[in-house]
């Protein structure tokens, strides 16, 4: 489903006002130190704004909308430093039901996503976090049993909906996992950003029921998606902690000046807004070359590629530079700048590192 330019910005605008509203540093502070990490009343608020279903199908009850949508809504919620399994469940998890599963497969598993009753998630890579199919470490038998470990699985503990990449006798494939299936194990990782919690889930001779027949093409796919989502985190990231810092050299005097005005602060400003740029245009490029039925392969790969390290390391930096900027005061818990940074540092890896996304893009490049 297409929409307007125009019906975008109001999407994106009232996704922002409900975070804005529901989603301040307290309450992200609250929710972080949580048993399950999230807000369970705010899930419900976003799925009733149609937030958790946008990439489903509007026959499985969702909005039926596209990478464009997904990328405008992940600004904000990256703004706000949205602790939830938004990325998991309505990115991850969708895409891969969308692009591998059955009618069946999509009938029973989509509606439950898209409306916050259920959450999904993906046990795909292993302990090396390589999010490739070599990084695949859980193996499958012909009767669909599996054994092995997938780790970095995001929001793992309160999942309800799970799936698993496995290797099989004929490549890769995609499994699902009942919660209570004998042998599957979940334990919950120590995590640097508490704002995304990750576990480690462990197979042994678990049964599984594999969805479709689609392999590996199907995964880089919906990791597309999430790289998209993710970048767009990242860029929303980016602004909102350049603009509380832009906001602290204004109102912050030294000397019977406003700090702002010194020439040396003026220059990591504007370097920093560079950045800001950047990851943005790069976001919004990777989400737009997905969405254009002309682009080809290589360049939707090539800017997602772009988009993943690119938007990671801006953010990164943004965030680094910022407490500095702020002195004293920005190298204090208490401080926002520091619930950006260890979200910024977390994305680092998440699906993929620079190192991975580089070289996807001279591949796609012809390097």
């Amino acid at each position: 489903m297409t929409i307007s330019v125009a019906e975008r910005a109001e999407l994106r605008t009232a996704v922002g006002e409900l975070l804005r509203d529901k989603c301040t540093e307290a309450d992200v502070r609250r929710a972080m130190e949580s048993d399950e990490g999230f807000d369970r009343d705010l899930w419900q608020r976003l799925a009733e704004q149609g937030v958790l279903g946008m990439l489903v199908d509007a026959d499985h009850g969702g909005l039926g909308f596209g990478a464009l949508e997904l990328e405008a809504v992940a600004e904000e919620t990256g703004a706000a430093l949205l602790p939830a399994p938004f990325i998991s469940s309505a990115v991850l998890t969708v895409a891969l039901i969308q692009r591998a599963g059955s009618d069946e497969d999509k009938q029973r598993l989509l509606p439950g996503l898209a409306e916050g009753t259920a959450i999904g998630t993906v046990a795909l890579t292993g302990s090396a976090g390589a999010w490739t199919p070599e990084g695949v470490e859980v193996t499958a038998d012909s009767q669909s049993t599996l054994t092995g470990a997938a780790h970095y699985v995001t929001w793992g503990q309160v999942a309800d909906v799970i799936l698993v990449v496995a290797r099989t006798e004929d490549g890769v494939g995609i499994f699902e996992v009942a919660a209570d299936a004998p042998g599957f194990e979940r334990t919950a990782a120590t995590v640097f950003d508490p704002t995304v919690r990750l576990s480690t889930f462990t197979f042994a001779g678990t049964p599984a029921r594999r969805i479709g027949e689609a392999g590996w093409e199907a995964v880089q796919e919906a990791l597309d998606y999430t790289v998209v989502a993710l970048a767009g985190e990242q860029a929303g990231g980016t602004r909102r902690i350049f603009d509380i810092t832009i906001e602290y050299l204004k109102t912050r005097f030294q000397f019977g000046r406003a700090i702002g005005s010194f020439q040396a602060l003026k220059h990591m400003a504007a370097d920093l807004l560079l950045e800001v740029e950047s990851a943005t245009s790069a976001a919004q490029n990777a989400a737009a070359q997905i969405a254009s039925t002309d682009s080809t392969e290589e360049a939707r790969g090539g800017a997602v590629a772009l988009a993943g390290f690119a938007c990671a390391e801006a953010y990164v930096t943004t965030a680094m530079q910022a407490i500095q900027m702020h002195g004293g005061i920005g190298f204090t818990w208490e401080h926002p700048c520091h619930l950006y940074v260890r979200r910024a540092r977390s994305g680092l890896q998440l699906f993929g590192d620079s190192g991975l996304h580089r070289e996807r893009y001279l591949l796609s490049k012809g390097a």
